[in-house]
């Protein structure tokens, strides 16, 4: 089968992407879902009991921690109670909506390790009845509507945090250590592991030697099933991890061939396969370094905290 042919027989794979999630917020790994970045927050948000809330402190110590099982559900480690040295903190308020409109409005503020604002969200209106009575239903509602919010903004900020900071992976690329591909038959894990060094640096990502320092790692994995005298069953996946090891997202190819098409050389299916595969990864890769993400502006002057927008 000529080289052309043969490219051709795999240009039809199915790639499976599995990029992960948005960056967690307060997650401290450059290569995970959250995290995953270079320049985290801490890796947890104080919740405590608020006393501005115009609720009475059961109530009010209750929908804190409603508040932070809502921030869990959103993969960001919030603990109810009170902050401690090096904590950021969650501080809950309310007021009554003026204009007479019988309705209380939460708002949440975030505070680095430092006691400094960071962002202010504000919270849908409750009924103010409903509010006062400590009514469960109201407040569980109210603080699983306020995660959503607060996970943004913290993305926000934790945004902010890496464009100011010169070595993070907003300003600069993301460097990846490739230690290579096994298990595919005849040449290639040498010939798919050229042509992903050659085709996945771009201006975003970098192919280094050594596990030092890098950003993420990516591996290859070839497997090839004899599914009967006429057809190969093949199965690549690039595998992206963090360099702690968490997993950032696959990208899997998948084929039904000719029976021993791969036995020997690979040839320009290796550059078919590499090319299509390189564009998955690199979206991992994106989807984990938080480059997308838009930073939260900074407050405005001690008196005016600044409401954040949607991340």
């Amino acid at each position: 089968m000529r080289p052309i042919a043969r490219a051709a027989t795999m240009a039809g794979l199915l790639l499976l992407a599995a990029c992960g999630d948005l960056p967690h917020p307060f997650a401290g790994d450059p290569g995970g879902i959250g995290p995953r970045l270079a320049t985290p927050p801490p890796s947890r948000l104080a919740v405590p009991t608020p006393g501005g809330a115009l609720l009475p402190a059961a109530d009010a110590t209750a929908f804190a921690k409603d508040v932070a099982q809502s921030l869990l559900a959103q993969e960001v480690p919030a603990v109810q109670q009170p902050a401690r040295p090096g904590d950021w903190r969650l501080q809950i308020a309310a007021s009554v909506q003026p204009g007479g409109a019988g309705a209380v409005v939460p708002s949440y503020s975030v505070f680095g390790p430092g006691n400094d604002l960071r962002g202010t969200v504000q919270g849908a209106p409750v009924a103010e009845s409903a509010w006062a009575a400590g009514d469960h239903q109201a407040l569980a509602a109210a603080a699983g509507e306020a995660g959503p919010k607060l996970a943004d903004l913290l993305t926000g900020i934790q945004a902010a945090q890496m464009q100011s900071d010169p070595h993070s992976l907003m300003n600069r690329p993301a460097r990846v250590y490739f230690p290579g591909v096994t298990g595919a038959p005849g040449d290639g894990d040498i010939s798919l592991a050229r042509q992903m060094a050659a085709l996945l640096p771009d201006g975003g990502n970098v192919i280094q030697n050594t596990a030092r320092e890098a950003d993420f790692i990516l591996r290859g994995t070839v497997g090839v099933k004899h599914l009967d005298a006429k057809t190969d069953h093949v199965e690549i996946v690039w595998t992206v991890t963090s360099a702690a090891g968490a997993e950032a997202g696959k990208v899997a190819q998948l084929n039904d061939i000719p029976a021993h098409t791969l036995d020997t050389y690979w040839g320009d299916i290796a550059v078919v396969v590499a090319r299509e595969a390189a564009g998955g990864v690199r979206q991992v890769i994106t989807n984990n370094s938080g480059r997308t993400h838009k930073p939260v502006p900074p407050p405005k002057g001690a008196g005016g905290p600044q409401v954040a927008p949607k991340a």
